[in-house]
């Protein structure tokens, strides 16, 4: 960005909602629901799969503790974000850095988000590919969604289907000018996540009223040295657990009334915790100690309920709706 700050700020009134009815007479402004749905769809992605995980290697009682601590702490700097944007008038959340830290502040800042949505994006496109088309893991194929309905065809292979999913899926999803737009598939998005929750609860509740599964570990198991630092491999997890900071502005920049914005902070953060608590409380107690760095693997396996193929089949493309 070669702006200076100033370009960044906005008046006291900002002609930003103004500009955009004069390009579109039938855009009056972001819904309440719209915007919960959009920054939902912004904090939960993959990430939430490795959420039981992280609570195989805390135990269940410090696990949940920190999932929840960081909605409280992510909450407070978005609040702090808000803040300050209002006191520096800043439209964007490079804006914001850039009044503070000057333009190289501003230019790391928009590196490290670049870095930051190219890698999401690559893990995006790679799960796409392992739940759609398949993957080998020791020599071993395991069979993607596709294949397992169709049979082997030429066009399942990785390569055309993530062609087709970029072409058909993403490139559209971009088109779009305005955030707001995106609000459709960002609540199917986040209804999906939700269904996924029902699954795994589902599951879990029915194998422990049949004594199938046993109550989890609600704390650690430190054996050795080794052991005690395998816990910090679960930081990674929860701190990314709710990056949506960069995607604040451009939310409340189309919203009907941005006094709202805070309100839906609140809302969004809160549904992500219900979110995220129910799937590795309820993952964690369905696979225990056998849960793997990506829940979804699970389900590969028998999970030794009736219709558990039937189950695995819908839990899997889940993950490929997040994008």
């Amino acid at each position: 960005m070669a702006f200076g700050d100033r370009k960044y700020r906005q008046s006291p009134r900002s002609p930003l909602l103004s500009q955009q009815k004069h390009d579109d007479f039938d855009f009056s402004g972001a819904s309440f629901s719209g915007a919960v749905f959009n920054l939902s769809t912004t904090i939960v992605g993959a990430g939430i799969m490795a959420l039981p995980a992280t609570l195989k290697q805390l135990g269940m009682v410090p696990g949940l503790i920190l999932i929840v601590l960081g909605a409280v702490l992510t909450e407070a700097s978005i609040n702090m974000i808000l803040r300050f944007s209002r006191a520096s008038k800043a439209l964007s959340y490079s804006g914001l850095v850039g009044d503070a830290f000057g333009g190289t502040g501003r230019n790391i800042l928009q590196f490290c988000i670049v870095i930051n949505n190219v890698g999401t994006l690559v893990v995006y496109m790679i799960i796409i590919g392992d739940v759609l088309s398949g993957t080998w893991s020791d020599g071993v194929h395991y069979p993607g969604v596709i294949e397992e309905w169709f049979g082997q065809q030429w066009w399942m292979k990785r390569f055309i289907i993530l062609l087709f999913s970029t072409l058909l899926v993403f490139a559209p999803l971009l088109s779009f000018k305005r955030v707001d737009s995106l609000r459709y598939t960002s609540a199917l998005s986040v209804g999906l996540a939700v269904v996924f929750v029902v699954i795994i609860a589902g599951v879990a509740i029915v194998k422990l009223a049949n004594g199938s599964i046993a109550m989890p570990r609600l704390l650690p198991e430190l054996v050795d040295q080794a052991s005690f630092w395998k816990l910090f491999t679960t930081i990674p997890i929860l701190v990314t657990a709710y990056i949506c900071h960069h995607n604040i502005h451009p939310i409340q920049n189309e919203l009907s009334d941005p006094t709202q914005m805070k309100s839906i902070v609140r809302t969004s953060i809160r549904l992500c915790v219900i979110v995220y608590m129910a799937t590795s409380f309820f993952g964690f107690l369905l696979f225990g100690d056998h849960t793997l760095d990506d829940v979804l693997a699970n389900f590969d396996a028998d999970l030794g309920i009736p219709y558990s193929a039937l189950i695995n089949d819908v839990g899997h493309p889940w993950d490929c709706s997040k994008e």
